[in-house]
């Protein structure tokens, strides 16, 4: 099944509350929560409170990406706050088991992101153990980037290492999606697909349902 989890970071925080409700009225299955700690990436955004508040107003599923190092420490919190996912990057620590066990023992799905210039290979070992793969088509810590081209085949290299394995992973992609493009990473294996601009830039339904028509 095909998924469509728009990325609050595009949103308009003054209006926040409202959009997500506009979010989920127009037929999106997921929200992706991003989560940066200045020091992984660049940018800092929101963390545990907002997700908190969030969770006390929808039921949505929360596609929670945290962008942080060493995410072992918080990991189990973030799924305390109402997290349904937890995706990590694979970048950010040297105890990716520890990580995994402690979001799945907290109750929550588990997902490994891996960046730009991150080879499959990386992910590879721990397949088994997680329900999503997370490919960055964009390098993480800000929005509004343009899909890169040269991560559409680690999509196809992500999907086929799953089909091999007789394995049930969803494969995420996140940056630089739009209407006009959504179906070169459908078509390489995605089928969780992240978008912030192509949702929240003008008309947040419209924008909704031109993606969910072309998925």
């Amino acid at each position: 099944m095909n998924i469509l989890s728009p990325s609050i970071l595009a949103a308009d925080f003054w209006r926040l509350g409202e959009q997500i409700e506009e979010v989920q009225r127009a037929g999106a299955q997921y929200l992706h929560i991003d989560v940066m700690d200045g020091l992984f990436v660049p940018s800092i955004s929101f963390g545990m409170p907002v997700i908190t508040s969030l969770r006390k107003k929808t039921d949505i599923f929360f596609d929670v990406h945290i962008m942080i190092r060493e995410p072992e420490r918080y990991a189990a919190e973030f799924v305390a706050c109402g997290a349904d996912m937890v995706t990590f990057h694979i970048e950010a620590t040297e105890h990716v088991q520890e990580t995994i066990d402690a979001i799945r023992q907290a109750g929550a799905r588990v997902g490994i992101s891996i960046k730009p210039g991150t080879p499959v290979e990386a992910v590879l070992p721990w397949l088994e153990q997680l329900d999503m793969v997370l490919v960055m088509t964009v390098e993480p810590g800000f929005g509004g980037q343009k899909y890169m081209d040269v991560c559409t085949d680690k999509i196809r290299q992500v999907r086929k290492a799953i089909t091999e394995r007789g394995l049930s992973v969803d494969v995420e992609i996140d940056g630089g999606v739009t209407a006009e493009n959504i179906g070169i990473p459908l078509e390489s294996g995605a089928n969780v697909i992240v978008a912030g601009s192509a949702v929240f830039r003008g008309n947040i339904t419209e924008n909704i349902k031109a993606l969910i028509a072309q998925m």
